[in-house]
């Protein structure tokens, strides 16, 4: 596959994400080496330099790297730290993202594809310790909290969408309780997400589905991007 002409996912992606799922570790991972590069990080490659330059048209600041460790995060997991001792993630994640240093910790576009679904969507999912003071600070204002809830309201009229993920259950202390603000102090991050059968990501008309939910999405991305992490 020609980097910057995708056309789809082939079957020889799918069979990778679905037998790195039943076999996550380091011999089975070396014997498929080869259809790791070549339909893993090749085919993402080409979706990335396809797309990438279209979500100009949706916010001309984003970037994009067609690498590992660019939009293409790596399939090794730290496992230092966890009790799954897994070596491989079994999904494939995408990133573009706002800004000069390339992170989680700013508003961008994501996409997951896994053996059973795909996911993408736009905002920032969490906000760095910061960014998240300054947001319960702003959504404690009426004003601000009608402003960011008529964009959450109208992203989730325009799709099936899920927005954000309630991180909290009572407001954090010292923080107006619910009023005004609704349930907006109860959001460590704000992002429009979908979730669809991987059965899209195989037909030619997948890069044009992304940038659609995308750009369905972006506002909230978008008012992150400018009332939170500018």
């Amino acid at each position: 596959m020609a980097i910057g002409d995708f056309s789809g996912f082939d079957d020889r992606t799918f069979a990778f994400l679905i037998g790195l799922s039943a076999h996550n570790d380091k011999a089975w991972f070396e014997a498929h080496r080869d259809a790791y590069e070549a339909h893993y990080v090749g085919a993402a490659k080409s979706f990335v330099q396809t797309v990438g330059p279209r979500l100009a048209d949706i916010s001309p600041g984003v970037r994009f790297e067609a690498r590992i460790n660019g939009s293409i995060s790596r399939i090794n997991r730290d496992v230092r730290f966890s009790k799954d001792k897994r070596p491989y993630k079994d999904h494939l994640d995408l990133w573009f993202w706002h800004g000069d240093k390339r992170g989680w910790d700013s508003p961008g576009f994501f996409l997951r594809l896994t053996a059973e679904t795909l996911i993408l969507g736009a905002g920032m999912l969490v906000f760095p310790r910061d960014m998240l003071g300054r947001y319960r600070t702003l959504v404690s204002d009426p004003d601000a909290a009608a402003d960011i809830r008529a964009v959450l309201d109208a992203v989730a009229a325009s799709g099936p969408y899920r927005i954000g993920d309630k991180a909290r259950k009572q407001v954090p202390r010292g923080l107006p309780a619910m009023g005004a603000s609704g349930d907006m102090l109860l959001y460590d991050g704000l992002g429009a997400t979908l979730e669809w059968d991987n059965g899209v990501a195989r037909d030619r008309g997948f890069v044009d589905f992304c940038l659609g939910h995308w750009r369905k999405c972006w506002p909230v991305g978008k008012w992150t991007l400018d009332r939170i992490w500018r």
